[in-house]
C-alpha cells in the first residue's frame, strides 16, 4: 500500500512502500522447498537434505531475493497507482519504524520533467550547402593516385623514366641509417637501420627531414636536432641531440597515369575515364548531402536545445555517463590499448551525458506531440538509400531487416530527420554556403 507522495524537489519524490511480514515468510518457505527439492548435501540423496539444512545453505539468498520482488513490485503498483512517470531506479531504504506485522521501506526516486518547447516560429537557424565541381574530383583523383603510388631507383632509367636528379627531395623515398646522441651519449630510440620514410610526409621532425634533402646516396651528414617540449619521448623531450644520417636508398614516386587501366583499377570495367569521374562525382555528392544533413541537424538540436525549458533527472545524467564511460572503454580495448586499470572519473562524460538526456527528452516531447515516428515507409527508403553504395543492394536490406535492433537504429535515424524536418518547416532559416574542404573537414555529431 502506497502512502501520499512526498516532494523532496523539483523532480524528486518519496514514497513509503508496506507489506505483510508474512507474505515475505509465506514466499521464502515456498522458494526453499522448490531449493530443496534438488538441493545436495554431504550424506543425503538428492532432494533428500533435510529443509533446515536448506534453509541454513540457501536461506540469506532466497530472503533477499523475496524482498527485492517484492519491493521492486511494491514500488511499481504504487507508482502506477499515483501516475508516476519515474526517472531511472528509485533508491529504497527501509523504516526503522513500521507497523507490527510490516515491513516498510522509503522509495526515493526522481520522475520525468515537464517539457516546454518555445516558439519555433520565432527562432532563425542558419543552414548549410556546398557543391562539388571538377576541381573536388581532381583532388580526389589526386588522392586516389597517391593511394596507388610506387616507386623507382631515382637517377635510373626505367619505363617511366628517371626520376631527375639523384638527390633526394620532397616527395621521394628515402631509406637511411641513422643514430643521435645527447652529451656523446646514444639514448633509447635513437637509433635504427635501413629506416624509410617519404620526405614531405611530416613523419620525421623538420630538422631530420630537411638534413635529409639533398643528399645523395652513400652521403652522410651530422646535424642538431632540438626535440620539443612536448615530445611524446619524456626522456629526450626539451634537449639537443646530434644526429648522423647516412642515405642508403633513394627513390621517386611514381604515380598512375589517368587513363583506361585507372579507372578500371577503380572498378569501371571498361575502363572509361569519363564514367570514372562520373562515379566519383556521384560518390562525392553523396558524402557531400551526408556532411549537410549532418551540419543542419546539429543547427536544429543546438536550437532545440537552447529553446526548449526542462529540469533534467539527475537519475538518467548518471546512467548516461556511465554509458559514455562503458563506451570509452570498449573502443580504446578494442584499438589494442590497455584500459584495465585505466580511470574514467565521471566528470569526464557528465556535460556531455546531460546534453544528451535533455535532447533526449526534448526530442520524445516533440515526436509525442506533433506525431513525428517513423513510418515502416519511411524506414524502407532510408535502409534502401543506405543499400545504393554497395554492390549487392539485396544483402543490405537483408542485413537489416534480419535483426530488430539495426531496424531500430535506422528508425532513430529517420525520427531525427523528421524533427529536423518539422523545426526547419517552422523557424526562420537561412542558407550559407560554405567550401567543399571546409564541409569534409567537420566533423559535427548531434
Amino acid at each position: 500500500m502506497a502512502t501520499a507522495v512526498e516532494t523532496l524537489g523539483k523532480l524528486e519524490r518519496r514514497i513509503t512502500i508496506s507489506f505483510p511480514l508474512t507474505d515475505v515468510r509465506t514466499e521464502v518457505e515456498k522458494r526453499l522447498k522448490v531449493q530443496a527439492k534438488s538441493a545436495k548435501a554431504p550424506g543425503f540423496r538428492p532432494g533428500k537434505v533435510p529443509l533446515k539444512m536448506v534453509a541454513a545453505q540457501y536461506g540469506y539468498q532466497i530472503e533477499t531475493e523475496v524482498l527485492n520482488d517484492k519491493v521492486g513490485r511494491a514500488f511499481n503498483d504504487a507508482a502506477n497507482e499515483n501516475n508516476l512517470r519515474v526517472a531511472g531506479y528509485p533508491r529504497i531504504e527501509p523504516k526503522n519504524e513500521a507497523p507490527e506485522g510490516q515491513l516498510a521501506f522509503d522509495a526515493t526516486f526522481e520522475v520525468y520533467p515537464e517539457v516546454v518547447i518555445g516558439d519555433l516560429t520565432a527562432v532563425e537557424i542558419e543552414t548549410v550547402k556546398s557543391e562539388v565541381s571538377d576541381a573536388e574530383i581532381d583532388k580526389t583523383i589526386d588522392i586516389l593516385r597517391k593511394q596507388r603510388v610506387h616507386y623507382h631507383t631515382k637517377g635510373e632509367a626505367g619505363e617511366h623514366g628517371d626520376g631527375g636528379a639523384a638527390i633526394a627531395a620532397n616527395g621521394d623515398r628515402v631509406t637511411v641509417d641513422f643514430v643521435g646522441s645527447i652529451d656523446g651519449v646514444e639514448f633509447p630510440g635513437g637509433k635504427a637501420d635501413d629506416y624509410a620514410f617519404v620526405l614531405g610526409e611530416g613523419r620525421m621532425l623538420p630538422e631530420f627531414e630537411a638534413a635529409t634533402v639533398g643528399l645523395k646516396v652513400g652521403e652522410a651528414k651530422t646535424f642538431p636536432l632540438a626535440f620539443p617540449e612536448d615530445y611524446h619521448g619524456k626522456d629526450v623531450a626539451g634537449k639537443t641531440a646530434s644526429f648522423t644520417i647516412t642515405l642508403k636508398k633513394l627513390e621517386w614516386a611514381h604515380l598512375p597515369e589517368v587513363d583506361a587501366e585507372f579507372a578500371k583499377s577503380l572498378g569501371v570495367a571498361d575502363g572509361d575515364v569519363a564514367k570514372m569521374r562520373d562515379d566519383i562525382k556521384v560518390n562525392l555528392e553523396r558524402e557531400v548531402a551526408g556532411r549537410i544533413k549532418a551540419r543542419n541537424k546539429e543547427a536544429v538540436m543546438e536550437t532545440l536545445v537552447k529553446t526548449a525549458t526542462l529540469d533534467v533527472p539527475q537519475a538518467l545524467i548518471a546512467q548516461d555517463t556511465e554509458r559514455l564511460a562503458e563506451m570509452t572503454r570498449q573502443d580504446m580495448a578494442q584499438r589494442g590499448m590497455n584500459v584495465k586499470d585505466v580511470p574514467f572519473p565521471p566528470e569526464l562524460f557528465k556535460d556531455k551525458a546531460e546534453r544528451r538526456v535533455r535532447l533526449g527528452l526534448i526530442l520524445s516531447q516533440l515526436v509525442g506531440e506533433q506525431k513525428l515516428q517513423a513510418t515502416p515507409e519511411q524506414v524502407k527508403a532510408q535502409v534502401e538509400d543506405f543499400a545504393q553504395s554497395y554492390e549487392d543492394p539485396r544483402e543490405v536490406l537483408k542485413y537489416y531487416y534480419s535483426d530488430r535492433r539495426r531496424l531500430a537504429e535506422v528508425e532513430a535515424l529517420v525520427l531525427e530527420e523528421n524533427v529536423v524536418n518539422y523545426v526547419l518547416g517552422l523557424s526562420k532559416t537561412s542558407s550559407k554556403a560554405i567550401a567543399f574542404d571546409e564541409l569534409m573537414g567537420s566533423n559535427a555529431q548531434a
